[in-house]
């Protein structure tokens, strides 16, 4: 939904007044002509917004950090893009005010690994012929995510590719906020490298199965968590957190100047 880039700094700035909004949706290149529905596409989408005295607010700028759901997720793949490959495993972890109050771990049926994924994973095609299909996972998933900020370490391509097999299956596309634990690392934590493996060196996360996708959401969680303890004392929204991971506001390029 390519006009969320518009409507997103709208909602950051202000409330909308829902006539106004539903106005905005039906000047928008849509999947419906109505608006209504339009709308209800957002929210089964997870778009994280909410109406308020008839207006609508973009949840993430009335949430206290504390207040909000985090969904850290990773994913393991048989290729680069969903177009020559597919998810062959799922995990997530929900974190909300230092704890984590649910967690999906899933394998996904695919008909050969290729033996460079299974060098790598460690997960090898006998372990998935009695997993579920793909399409059941992704329901799954989408069913447990709702509209929580969906987190991830590079998250372009986690997010990408989790909304593109979406759209494979009809199910959709991700229209949750987003937050990369790299960006965030890089203007919190002093480190030569934001590479997952080396952070967790650094911080002494002691978890196996690197390149697991549940263990790898795991290690995630816990690096956001060190960051999340030592945010300047003025980000105090789920919105600001957000802005905060994308601003200029880089530990080690300030150091070098």
């Amino acid at each position: 939904m390519q006009y969320l880039n518009k409507l997103i700094p709208k909602l950051q700035k202000s409330a909308i007044d829902i006539d106004e909004f539903l106005l905005f949706l039906e000047n928008q290149k849509s999947v419906f002509n109505d608006p209504q529905l339009e709308f209800e596409l957002l929210l089964l989408n997870g778009f994280p917004i909410d109406i308020v005295k008839n207006d609508i607010v973009y949840k993430p700028t009335i949430t206290d950090i504390k207040d909000q759901v985090f969904c850290v997720v990773d994913i393991e793949t048989t290729a680069g893009k969903p177009s020559i490959g597919q998810i062959i495993e799922l995990g997530a972890v929900k974190y909300k005010n230092g704890q984590i109050i649910d967690k999906f771990d899933q394998l996904v049926y695919c008909k050969e690994v290729p033996e460079q994924i299974t060098k790598v994973t460690g997960i090898t095609t006998d372990m998935l012929q009695d997993a579920p299909e793909l399409r059941g996972v992704l329901e799954d998933f989408k069913t447990f995510l709702q509209d929580d900020i969906f987190v991830a370490h590079a998250i372009k391509f986690d997010y990408g590719f989790i909304s593109e097999s979406f759209k494979q299956y009809d199910l959709g596309e991700l229209c949750n906020a987003k937050m990369c634990t790299i960006d965030l690392a890089k203007r919190v934590i002093e480190s030569e490298k934001y590479g997952l493996k080396f952070l967790k060196e650094l911080l002494d996360i002691n978890i196996d199965n690197h390149h697991r996708a549940y263990s790898d959401a795991l290690s995630s969680t816990i690096v956001l968590e060190r960051c999340l303890k030592d945010l300047p004392d003025d980000i105090k929204t789920a919105d600001e957190l957000v802005k905060f991971s994308l601003s200029d506001n880089i530990i080690n390029k300030k150091k070098k100047s």
